[in-house]
């Protein structure tokens, strides 16, 4: 099953006890996994299964890199507290997709507990990649339900465009979608951010129009985005915290700049020599290649993570997210005194 095909039965309650959400086909010349599709369909199983006031009681999320999968099992087995069902969602998954079988095999209990899973219970499991001669995709195979979330073709992205246009309260024309694509690319994190930028820029404006993306993303992305993340490669943590202030005071959310970061140094990363990865728009390789050279592949890699950690922090706790995006920011910026550059 699609991942849009999958959001037709979220709406409509008929989601099985199991979903693995993970690529689909390869195509478009673009890679295999789309990871806001599988985020957009973890948020709505969430917002549709799990009640805001119950959250903390019936919805866990759990990463398989950090997780036994025991620990999955047990928490899948247990009755909801006050509430129909409990939502237990496994980022990562690909960690325990890639696990051995086996008599003596850590991924048993999980194994076992997929072939009777619990009523009371959805489990979503999320892999970048996955391996369907692995036990794991047989059991979720044959007790629920696989959705392939691969890349849109270009004709689905220019309607993405124009939905999240819309949900943002503009409406895009067709050239100033088309001028957003060239410049941002196929993958729809970097598309998201795009919109969100531009639609930043516009203000009130009801309209978005080809120009408007030139100019957004020639100004607000290089004096505030750029200047943040050159800063940050600097080890100028002044300035770095004082661009995340002008961020601020432009009126973006922290969750809208830790996306915005987020994307920054992923792209940084794949446009790193050292990278098998490539940054399909050519438009921001260029934006993006001194900022590579600058950082290092080695420090994009753990800047990466610590703003994954980050992320999962704001999202799932109550600390104070601008405070959070601070000690990112200063985290992302530090370097010991003493250091050698090398």
């Amino acid at each position: 099953m699609l991942a849009r095909e999958f959001t037709q039965h979220i709406e409509s309650g008929a989601v099985p006890k199991v979903v693995l959400l993970c690529p689909g086909k390869g195509g478009f010349n673009k890679e295999p996994f789309e990871p806001v599709l599988a985020d957009r369909a973890v948020d709505l199983v969430t917002k549709k299964f799990v009640d805001p006031s119950l959250r903390d009681l019936v919805h866990t999320v759990f990463y398989a890199d950090e997780t036994a999968p025991s620990a999955v099992a047990g928490e899948s087995q247990t009755m909801p507290f006050l509430a129909e069902r409990r939502v237990v969602i496994v980022r990562r998954a690909e960690k325990y997709m890639a696990m051995a079988s086996g008599p003596r095999s850590p991924l048993n209990p999980l194994l076992e507990y997929l072939k009777a899973p619990a009523d009371t219970t959805i489990l979503v499991l999320v892999a970048s990649q996955i391996d369907q001669r692995k036990a794991l995709y047989k059991a979720c195979r044959d007790s629920g339900l696989v959705v392939e979330c691969h890349p849109l073709p270009d004709r689905e992205l220019a309607q993405w465009v124009l939905a999240e246009a819309a949900r943002l309260g503009k409406r895009i024309e067709r050239a100033a979608a088309a001028e957003l694509l060239r410049r941002a690319g196929g993958q729809l994190g970097d598309v998201n951010n795009a919109i969100a930028l531009v639609a930043s820029y516009v203000g009130e404006a009801e309209i978005i129009a080809e120009r408007d993306v030139i100019a957004a993303c020639a100004d607000v992305a290089e004096e505030t985005v750029w200047g943040l993340t050159d800063a940050i490669a600097a080890s100028d943590t002044p300035q770095a915290v004082s661009a995340l202030h002008r961020l601020i005071a432009l009126g973006k959310n922290p969750d809208e700049i830790i996306g915005i970061i987020h994307w920054l140094l992923e792209t940084a990363y794949r446009a790193a020599p050292q990278s098998r990865l490539e940054v399909k728009s050519q438009f921001v390789a260029n934006k993006v290649g001194p900022l590579a050279k600058r950082l290092g592949f080695e420090k994009t890699k753990a800047a990466c993570i610590l703003c994954t950690d980050t992320q999962f922090l704001m999202r799932c706790t109550g600390v104070d997210r601008t405070l959070a995006l601070e000690l990112l920011v200063i985290k992302l910026a530090y370097r010991p005194r003493g250091r050698s550059a090398a």
